[in-house]
């Protein structure tokens, strides 16, 4: 098997391409838990580790990096963390569901119940704070973003595109057709760790408030 390709990433970061989703999640959180890095960002198909080169210089960091990526232990020593939302699908809140659904020839409920039995991941975090794109979603079910994004959306918003999951954390633009709202908050300014969600978290989504 060949090396993992790792290479700089402008003067203050580093870039391994990992291509296995569990692997990349494993060896991020292996990395974040080191507290050797600034910052650790898992993309889709890299890990991306940002340092302070007048602390630790550039060929240190390589090597460094190198060797963790190299001594890290396989995906399934670290176990995912899992977490269920709940989700509103009142027309307010999913505004595209029914639209969606039609389209692939289901009624709103069996459409949902197809989304609710999928095993979902959070894939990445994405293009706005907090975004996550959360993959697995049922592959036979179909949908493109907006000819027309909306100027805004509700924080918690739960949009869909063939295969994803897109959730909000905050509110703002939106060029997924939105199928609900997530009901607990994925944003809390006084939190540690403000946005609830992580790229590897695994997820459960449940139609309905929370009890």
């Amino acid at each position: 098997m060949s090396a993992p390709a790792i290479c700089f990433v402008g003067d203050d970061a580093l870039a391994v391409r990992i291509v296995s989703r569990p692997a990349r999640h494993a060896l991020a959180g292996w990395l974040r838990a080191s507290g050797v890095w600034l910052d650790v960002v898992p993309g889709k198909q890299d890990v991306i580790v940002q340092f302070d080169p007048l602390a630790l210089p550039p060929g240190v960091a390589l090597d460094q990096f190198t060797r963790q990526v190299h001594e890290s232990p396989p995906p399934e020593e670290v176990a995912p963390h899992e977490t269920t939302l709940h989700m509103q699908v009142d027309a307010a809140s999913a505004p595209d569901l029914a639209r969606i659904a039609a389209e692939n020839g289901l009624t709103p409920k069996v459409f949902l119940r197809r989304i609710t039995a999928s095993d979902l991941v959070v894939d990445m975090m994405g293009f706005t704070a907090g975004f996550a794109y959360v993959a697995g979603a049922d592959p036979k079910l179909v949908a493109s973003r907006l000819d027309i994004p909306r100027q805004k959306v509700p924080a918690g918003s739960v949009g869909f595109i063939t295969g994803q999951l897109g959730l909000y954390a905050l509110a703002g633009p939106a060029g997924w057709p939105i199928i609900g709202r997530i009901t607990e908050p994925l944003f809390d300014a006084g939190a540690q760790r403000p946005f609830r969600l992580e790229a590897g978290v695994s997820l459960r989504l449940r139609v309905g408030r929370a009890s």
